[in-house]
């Protein structure tokens, strides 16, 4: 009589139960939903063609407007170095001095030379004055005075080419004293005092002082777009230095720079100071893609939202569910703070840009 009582009791306390477990698993999806869209990592994204910047990025050093490399063309042992590393020397001044006993033999030689043709050019020229006397008076035949001519020139000759072989002897002794062809600084100094020098071997560098300019490589896909006179930004890293310069010169060919064009920066007087020759430079050349037909297939993303690993390399893309995309991608050549993806993101597909929290593939997101 008690068992259908029970039965009763038991199916309602069970019905109780899977309404109270239904009604908080319903509650648990809505604060999971709810907590869900409150914890997405808010994002900023950006597409490729908006972020192409209408300028180049390349890189130079500063370097003096006029060097020179010292040497001599002379064979012989260094006498003596008048100047060392960081002198400052006129032009003009001696800077070294090659031994020069043998050509000063060779000048003592050419100067006997030219007292013996000196002797025989007056003695010619006296027996030619006479034989034309002599002739006018038709005291002499005419083939007398050919032969009289022909000796006085010759010994004309024979001087002529005696003063020119001393002038090349002094010439070859102006080689043993090196001068510095203009004003400005030493900065290298390859050889010391008793050392052989040889023809053609630097033995010092002298750079012009206060005058310094930026030489960069420009690659031949992009030089088309540079043109002399163009106003660059120049950015000098080593002294945290900003400088407006202007393209002085343009490479018209890279056969001995393995494909990549020089050309020269103008640095004005008032930026030069603080400058040395040999720093590292970013010049920042603005130009006008619009003319360059292959510029609208480049696809063109900030370095800063490239994501290493290991050897891949990849960004963040915005899934169908709003949710964090991981896309690997290959990457081409670099234009400043700009990098080209070859293949894996399309120009006109969305990237993110920068996230505020940690991304990693699949998690909420939130564009701002």
């Amino acid at each position: 009589m008690n068992f259908p009582i029970h039965t009763n009791k038991a199916l309602q306390l069970f019905t109780g139960l899977g309404l109270l477990i239904i009604s908080s698993c319903s509650s648990n999806e809505k604060k999971e939903a709810q907590t869900g869209v409150d914890s997405a990592v808010l994002v900023t994204v950006s597409q490729p063609a908006a972020d192409v910047k209408q300028g180049l990025t390349v890189s130079g050093q500063v370097e003096a407007g006029q060097a020179a490399n010292i040497s001599t063309r002379v064979m012989g042992y260094i006498t003596s170095i008048n100047v060392k590393v960081g002198d400052r020397v006129s032009k003009g001044q001696i800077l070294a001095t090659i031994s020069n006993d043998d050509i000063l033999a060779k000048r003592a030689q050419a100067d006997a030379l030219i007292a013996q043709a000196e002797a025989a050019f007056r003695n010619a020229q006296r027996d030619y004055e006479r034989f034309t006397a002599l002739y006018k008076q038709q005291s002499a035949s005419a083939k007398e005075l050919d032969n009289i001519t022909l000796q006085y020139s010759s010994a004309k000759a024979g001087l002529e080419a005696a003063k020119q072989q001393r002038n090349e002897v002094n010439a070859m002794l102006n080689y043993t004293r090196l001068t510095a062809p203009f004003a400005g600084t030493i900065t290298q100094k390859m050889m010391d005092a008793g050392s052989m020098a040889n023809p053609g071997m630097p033995l010092l560098v002298i750079e012009q002082t206060g005058s310094y300019q930026v030489s960069a490589s420009v690659p031949e896909s992009e030089i088309s777009l540079i043109h002399t006179g163009a106003l660059v930004t120049v950015n000098i890293d080593a002294i945290h230095k900003v400088i407006n310069g202007k393209i002085s010169q343009v490479s018209q060919s890279s056969e001995n720079s393995g494909g990549q064009y020089l050309i020269k920066i103008n640095i004005p007087d008032n930026e030069k100071q603080g400058l040395f020759a040999g720093m590292y430079a970013n010049v920042s050349i603005p130009v006008a893609r619009g003319i360059k037909a292959t510029t609208g297939d480049q696809v063109m993303v900030p370095i800063s939202a490239i994501l290493y690993k290991d050897q891949l390399t990849g960004l963040y893309t915005i899934g169908s569910n709003h949710t964090a995309l991981l896309r690997w991608v290959r990457l081409g050549k670099t234009e400043g703070n700009q990098v080209e993806v070859l293949s894996g993101l399309a120009g006109n597909e969305q990237f993110i840009l920068s996230a505020e929290g940690r991304l990693y593939n699949g998690v909420a997101v939130k564009i701002k």
